[in-house]
């Protein structure tokens, strides 16, 4: 029986998000050129300090992130956004950060984090249970904070550099070392899931993958080319290491 109400609420998210598809695509405004070159404020030094030998590629694909964000993935979260009432996009949301509890929690063993350990599988065992499979979220209301620990700060922990900056496809801003984390964290995800009854197969995988893609597009603010920065990719490159300097200091 439980196996059955997963597989239906997955089957009802897919068909809500291609519905949201076929609806009219977003009205998204031309993208305006830059009225400045970087050159004309060479004396900001903060904004190209990060080290980025491979800025051609990263600026192309930067770009292409941009025009897949414009044409494919704003347009599915339009329609989904108004298609799905907003307490079911809430449970969509609590069900994939309960999934991430994994993440985490194997990321602390890894670095010997006890108590983040501890917190983390109760977090997880209270929303897997009295959360309904984690559509909903009684852990915070218990006091149970969430965490966030993944396999690259599990490298940083063990004293691997960052490496070089490295726009991903689609992930957007990285570092080789992030995006090896990413790829560990989805590896580990893919095999535990690959084991469990409800989300074994190529088709629920598909689904599960392709909705959590939308569930982090709905969840992020952020809108390429409308920061009305003349070097927004070299804005988006400082920010980004800003935030993981910050992230360093917790």
């Amino acid at each position: 029986m439980g196996n059955h109400a997963i597989k239906l609420i997955f089957i009802i998210a897919l068909v809500l998000i291609l519905s949201g598809c076929a609806a009219r695509m977003a009205v998204l405004p031309d993208e305006v050129p830059p009225m400045h070159t970087v050159r004309e404020f060479s004396d900001d030094e903060q904004v190209s300090r990060t080290r980025d030998p491979w800025e051609g590629l990263n600026r192309s694909m930067y770009k292409f992130n941009y025009e897949a964000d414009r044409y494919v993935l704003l347009p599915v979260v339009a329609g989904y956004e108004r298609t799905v009432p907003r307490l079911i996009r809430t449970g969509v949301s609590n069900f994939f950060a309960n999934l991430g509890e994994v993440r985490t929690f194997s990321n602390c063993i890894l670095q010997a984090k006890g108590k983040k350990s501890l917190v983390t599988l109760g977090r997880f065992v209270t929303n897997t249970t009295l959360g309904i499979g984690g559509l909903f979220d009684p852990a915070t209301a218990f006091g149970l904070k969430r965490e966030n620990e993944n396999f690259d700060h599990t490298l940083e922990t063990w004293g691997v550099g960052t490496g070089r900056y490295l726009v991903l496809p689609i992930l957007g801003p990285n570092t080789v070392r992030s995006a090896g984390g990413l790829a560990v964290d989805g590896w580990v995800r893919w095999t535990i899931m690959s084991s469990i009854g409800p989300f074994a197969g190529t088709e629920v995988e598909a689904g599960i993958t392709a909705t959590e893609t939308v569930d982090l597009r709905y969840r992020e603010s952020f809108r390429y080319y409308e920061s009305d920065y003349p070097f927004e990719y070299y804005m988006v490159r400082y920010l980004f290491s800003q935030e993981r300097a910050l992230k360093t200091l917790r």
